[in-house]
């Protein structure tokens, strides 16, 4: 079972950059698909206060829910970016 959760939307270019720097630090996670209508997006408004994804969820190191693509990117290469 993963810790991380990542709240995302298909086709998105900032959500892929967040799965590629998982991918690069391989690791493990769970993707929600939020739907593409922002009204919808309802999980993520009431996690993060806003619609927009990528939000990135870490809830063993605190992070409830994390926007902002580049903001998760540099937050998992200093958690993670050591990892073996």
């Amino acid at each position: 079972m993963t810790d991380l959760t990542l709240y995302e939307l298909p086709g998105c270019p900032y959500c892929a950059k967040v799965k590629d720097k998982l991918a690069e630090l391989d690791l493990e996670y769970e993707s929600i698909e939020v739907p593409r209508s922002h009204s919808e997006r309802t999980e993520v408004e009431e996690l993060s206060g806003q619609t927009g994804v990528p939000v990135l969820v870490d809830e063993p190191n605190g992070i409830d829910a994390m926007p902002e693509s580049d903001d998760i990117v540099a937050y998992l290469e200093k958690t993670y970016g050591n990892a073996s």
